[in-house]
């Protein structure tokens, strides 16, 4: 049974009195129209999955229309692997690639399911790696003037023994947050944490960090309850909120006069940074951290290898590298 196009839907320009000629139709509009009736009707996706999949799809017919394939049966692997270098070289990236070639696989195998197609000529084509971004950092002296919060009221005590606790043990804000009394032991100066899927580790905490906790405790009963478990609460005597650390941290890097905006994550970073440069131990860090893969550990040693390089021509008694380019 042969699928009709919805009657509302439209695969021209308009025409209007700027643009009085109709743009022709693009190829593949039946088959198009009828993916989508599918996703709408059958598979019941969202409104938005169904515009992405449009736009995706409008991308590969524009391109189709440029090298006069009209039929779904003469579009070759070739012509998708130079259809992503085209759009690669007009900007779009690794991951927004990858994204246009599934919905290109999906769109296929619908295609071969109806009978229009004989292979999905997008099956083992892959888009180009996008590069990984290096995490923001500060270094030693920049976190140490942000995580100073002056004063002592009870906001700046709760802030600076925040602020002190993320940096000192490498806390994620999800972590810090759901934070309680009890998970901290006071006389072995540790910490329990609770991170990503459930997983608990044991932290240290540092000096700073411990008296700057000692005094909030002090400050945070003036505003909450005995039985708040919460460490860190706000005003109203309730469990701190993700979005009120972040909005606190927008506002204490005008205050405290750093460069850039600072988020929770960039403090857990710069820590990992300075651990390792300190260290140079990436199982330490990863454990400090809580990755379950050292791959994810491993992007920090990226972040400072001409320091960890100094360190090394120092102090391997046989590393005889010369560090000057020019020296001979």
């Amino acid at each position: 049974m042969t699928e009709q196009l919805p009657p509302d839907h439209k695969l021209s320009s308009p025409t209007s009195a700027e643009n009085p000629v109709a743009v022709p139709a693009l190829p593949f509009a039946h088959e198009l129209a009828a993916f989508l009736t599918y996703m709408r009707s059958e598979k019941q996706f969202s409104p938005l999955t169904q515009q992405n999949y449009q736009r995706d799809l409008e991308k590969f017919r524009n391109y189709c229309a440029q090298k006069k394939l009209t039929d779904l049966n003469l579009v070759a692997m070739s012509h998708v692997r130079n259809a992503v270098a085209h759009l690669h070289r007009e900007g779009l990236g690794g991951k927004s690639l990858q994204r246009w070639l599934s919905s290109l696989r999906s769109f296929f195998q619908f295609c071969i399911r109806r009978g229009w197609m004989k292979n999905n000529v997008a099956d083992g084509i892959s888009a180009p790696k996008s590069p990984k971004l290096l995490p923001k950092t500060m270094d030693v002296d920049q976190t140490a003037q942000f995580v100073a919060v002056e004063g002592d009221d009870f906001i700046n005590k709760r802030d600076r023994a925040l602020l002190e606790l993320i940096y000192s043990s490498g806390l994620r804000l999800a972590e810090v947050t759901s934070l309680n009394l009890n998970d901290i032991d006071w006389g072995e100066a540790m910490l329990t944490v609770t991170g990503k899927g459930r997983k608990t580790r044991l932290l240290p905490v540092g000096a700073m960090a411990i008296a700057a906790l000692k005094e909030w405790l002090v400050a945070r009963r003036q505003y909450t309850q005995d039985n708040e478990p919460a460490l860190f609460t706000t005003q109203r005597g309730g469990r701190i909120s993700h979005r009120a650390v972040q909005m606190r941290m927008q506002q204490l890097s005008i205050t405290q006069g750093m460069d850039n905006p600072i988020h929770p994550h960039m403090l857990r970073h710069s820590f990992a940074s300075h651990m390792l440069e300190s260290s140079g131990d990436l199982r330490l860090v990863q454990e400090l951290l809580g990755h379950a893969n050292i791959s994810t550990t491993q992007i920090y040693t990226h972040l400072d290898f001409q320091h960890l390089a100094k360190v090394y021509d120092k102090a391997h008694p046989r590393a005889g590298r010369k560090t000057d380019p020019d020296a001979e």
